[in-house]
């Protein structure tokens, strides 16, 4: 099997991002992403977990994003977590000013879906990565579009966006608990564990 060529180096990773340096230069939704840091939460077995993950080999994330985008300050501050719970290296690379990195990781080879959470081992073999948001999420939010539409036919267009994104936002939290379902199988799949 060939083995996968990548722009991020061992020098490029360590020129990512700290999560509080990221936070620190973001221009919109700072709020959002203390709010939904401090929604997130790991269970003492999920934490468990992510700490075996590191122990076998998942020491480095990267993470692929943008402030602006609202599965991104839902979804990176439940990554964070899973880093702080396993002491795993994080850095964090803006997506529109790392189009290299991106297409490496295009959603369905085509979308630049974010965010993406990409685990590597101490010496950059990748091990996994995790597109935009649980698979639950994709299930809901549609449904909720069509529920709002049939509760509201009459409603104008900036009414029924906010009612929609309302009732998306409502539902981050049970999303994150599914991102971090997901990532442990991804882990679990990847690692063996």
């Amino acid at each position: 099997m060939a083995e996968k060529t990548t722009v991020v180096t061992p020098e490029r990773f360590a020129a990512g991002f700290t999560y509080a340096d990221y936070i620190a230069q973001i221009k919109v939704n700072r709020d959002k992403f203390e709010q939904y840091y401090e929604s997130a939460r790991l269970t003492d077995d999920d934490a468990a977990f992510f700490r075996r993950a590191k122990d076998a080999g998942a020491t480095r994330m990267l993470i692929l994003g943008e402030d602006w985008c609202p599965d991104v300050f839902r979804g990176m501050p439940v990554l964070i977590k899973i880093a702080e719970a396993a002491g795993m290296e994080t850095r964090i690379f803006p997506r529109d000013e790392n189009l290299d990195i991106m297409n490496e990781y295009l959603k369905d080879g085509e979308f630049m879906s974010i965010p993406v959470p990409v685990f590597y081992t101490e010496s950059m073999d990748e091990i996994g990565h995790w597109h935009e948001r649980p698979v639950s999420a994709n299930e809901e939010m549609p449904k909720l579009t069509e529920q709002t539409q049939a509760e509201m036919p009459d409603a104008d267009e900036q009414e029924f966006r906010r009612t929609v994104r309302e009732r998306m936002q409502a539902r981050y939290p049970d999303w994150q608990v599914e991102t971090v379902r997901e990532i442990r199988e991804l882990l679990a799949e990847g690692l063996s564990l």
